[in-house]
């Protein structure tokens, strides 16, 4: 693929974005807002910044990372001639459904459309468009450049073939592809959502500190970060939004977030962004 475009710059767009130009692609980072691109390049920088220091890359590897992102406001601009697109804005079903509706009017015929989604509808979001059989989901994890897992999400007109060229694109980045089909929460959120949703109920129940939630799932399971405080690196609104993608779409009780979960969202501590979560980071440090 010649041209590589991530809608959205903000933590996972950023890092698509790096590991797409670390692999050689050339790419188009598009987001509304100048400030949040250059903040966006900065982050990438301090990243590679630390892949230069571990030895994985050379200053001049990096200074090519870096020259081939291309910081860009306009979709419509972005889009023209890409072979592959990628949506990696805000975890929001009315934000997606209005960006896959311009990418599909703006963007080649052939070319392919895919969603860093984490729970949304891919069948919903390809509805909204004239090519459903080209649009698909590619879910990294977070943080992009690390970690090692993708979920390729099939939505129900997905054709064989665009999985398949997925499969090989996400191989190409020397990242493990696991393919999925099109349930609420795909199966890392389905999984890990209820979960974090558990350890929040036994915290608001009062069974045990955050501390110690979070030690029994580190030294008893072998998980290198407790759930609590993996919550709030993901963002206490992004686990409740997903977690209402569970109950609505499998209509079951079990799924229903935390009464905790929703009062610190509406609070606005949302976790490591808002300063405070489960832990305080305004010093800098989780306590």
């Amino acid at each position: 693929m010649n041209k590589i475009v991530v809608i959205g710059a903000g933590t996972m767009g950023n890092g698509i974005a790096h590991v797409f130009a670390q692999y050689t692609f050339p790419v188009y980072l598009v987001d509304l807002y100048a400030e949040q691109l250059e903040k966006a390049l900065t982050t990438i920088s301090k990243n590679l910044d630390r892949q230069v220091q571990k030895g994985i890359l050379s200053t001049e590897e990096k200074i090519n990372v870096i020259n081939r992102i291309h910081p860009v406001q306009n979709i419509r601009e972005s889009v023209q001639g890409a072979d592959f697109i990628i949506e990696a804005a805000t975890e929001n079903e009315n934000v997606k459904l209005r960006i896959f509706k311009e990418l599909d009017e703006y963007a080649s015929p052939a070319a392919i459309l895919a969603s860093n989604t984490s729970s949304i509808s891919i069948t919903r979001i390809a509805a909204v468009t004239k090519r459903p059989t080209q649009v698909i989901g590619m879910h990294f994890m977070n943080p992009v450049p690390l970690m090692k897992l993708v979920e390729v999400i099939n939505g129900y007109a997905t054709a064989g073939h665009v999985t398949e060229k997925v499969i090989e694109l996400t191989k190409k980045l020397d990242k493990t592809p696991c393919v999925v089909k099109d349930y609420p929460g795909f199966i890392a959120n389905r999984l890990l959502m209820p979960m974090i949703n558990e350890a929040i109920i036994s915290l608001q129940e009062g069974v045990a500190s955050a501390e110690a939630i979070d030690t029994v799932m580190k030294l008893g399971m072998a998980h290198p970060m407790g759930p609590l405080q993996l919550a709030d690196f993901i963002g206490l609104d992004v686990c409740l939004a997903i977690m209402k993608v569970l109950q609505e779409g499998f209509g079951n009780p079990k799924y229903a977030p935390a009464t905790l979960l929703v009062n610190m969202v509406a609070a606005g501590n949302l976790g490591v962004k808002s300063g405070e979560g489960f832990y305080n980071y305004r010093s800098g440090g989780k306590n």
